[in-house]
Formats: C-alpha cells, sequence, structure tokens
C-alpha cells in the first residue's frame, strides 16, 4: 500500500506504509491458528519455507534408484518372445561364462543357448555400484565381440542380427542382448528400469 503524505510545508512524498492483517485460518486438523502480517514478510517467509521444503522433496525423491527385480523382466521377456533358454542361476555362473567378478553383482537375470555356433544369449545385470558397472560392462563386450566373431565364423547369414544386438549401461544397469528381435527385447528391459 502506498500513501501519499503532505508535509507541514505542503510538499508531497511517497512512502511505503506497510499494513497490518490478522488472517485467522484453519490450517491443522480444525485448529484455528491466527496470523499477523506485516508488509506481506511472514507470508514470504512461509511460502520460502514450503518451496525449499518441496524443492527438497523433488530432489530426495529422485535420487533413489528404480527398484527392480530383474527375474520379472527376464520372465516379461519370456512371455513375450517365447524364448527357450537355460537359465544361469547364481553369479558364479557370470564368473564361468563372462568372467564378472561375484562381488560387483547386486542382482542378476541370465539365459543362454550353448549352441556353439549361433549363441543366443540374453543378460541383465545391476552391478553394485558405478565402478562395478563399467567393469561389467566392459566383460559384457568382450563376451559380444566374441559371440559377433563366431557368427561371421560360422553362420555369417546371421550377422546382420547381430549387429541388431549390443551391450548397454545404464546407471548401474548392464544388459547383454544377443538373440532375434533384439531391439524389442531391449525396449521391454527399458520399460522396467527407466
Amino acid at each position: 500500500m502506498v500513501a501519499h503524505i503532505v508535509r507541514d510545508d505542503g510538499v508531497a512524498s511517497s512512502n511505503l506504509v506497510t499494513s497490518t492483517k490478522v488472517i485467522n485460518a484453519v490450517l491443522l486438523f480444525g485448529v484455528d491458528y491466527s496470523i499477523k502480517i506485516y508488509g506481506g514478510i511472514v507470508v514470504k517467509k512461509i511460502i520460502s519455507i514450503f518451496a525449499v521444503v518441496a524443492l527438497c522433496l523433488a530432489v530426495f525423491c529422485g535420487c533413489g534408484a528404480k527398484e527392480v527385480k530383474l527375474s520379472e523382466v527376464m520372465s516379461k521377456i519370456n512371455s513375450d518372445f517365447s524364448l527357450s533358454l537355460e537359465s544361469l542361476s547364481s553369479a558364479d555362473d557370470l564368473n564361468k561364462y563372462y568372467s564378472i567378478e561375484t562381488a560387483d553383482v547386486k542382482q542378476f537375470a541370465a539365459e543362454i543357448d550353448k549352441n556353439n555356433n549361433a549363441p543366443v544369449e540374453i543378460v541383465l545385470v545391476e552391478a553394485v555400484d558405478a565402478d562395478a558397472a563399467a567393469r561389467v560392462e566392459s566383460a559384457l563386450t568382450t563376451r559380444y565381440n566374441a559371440i559377433y566373431s563366431q557368427y561371421t565364423s560360422y553362420t555369417p547369414e546371421k550377422v546382420s542380427m547381430v549387429k541388431e544386438c549390443k551391450v548397454t549401461k545404464d546407471g548401474n544397469f548392464v544388459s547383454l542382448i544377443v538373440a532375434e528381435n533384439a531391439p524389442k527385447i531391449l525396449d521391454t528391459y527399458y520399460s522396467f528400469i527407466k
């Protein structure tokens, strides 16, 4: 509110005059609270506090990694794409087939077809941290390159299928998908982890 004040000598000046208001509000559980507002300072402080709390909640809610059960992802892939693969049951199997250290693995789901000439493999790993994820990605990339070489040597007619396959890393989630319909399988996987 702006008031014009006229001094004794007849000169007008403008000064910001603060107003005092009392607001009665029912805020929590029907309890009356009276807030005296002096020029909006209290309201500004309340709004600032709510803004900070909302910002903190948004940050903390966004920090948590999405909880995903990779066994459920693999079940969905199997039901959608009718794969007949052999499951790897322990992290020791990941070490045996892919040289992935068991300490790097938080959880995994892996299924393979042990056909020596044209392997089909779907390996989904959640690593324990970013460094572990990088090591898992490196191990799976090495395996992908070996599979690609196998296909070029023994089943060159399927090399184009292998070229559509890849190793992916998204946060601590790492995957190797070598199969028919790999891009669609990857989309199913992404629908869970992203």
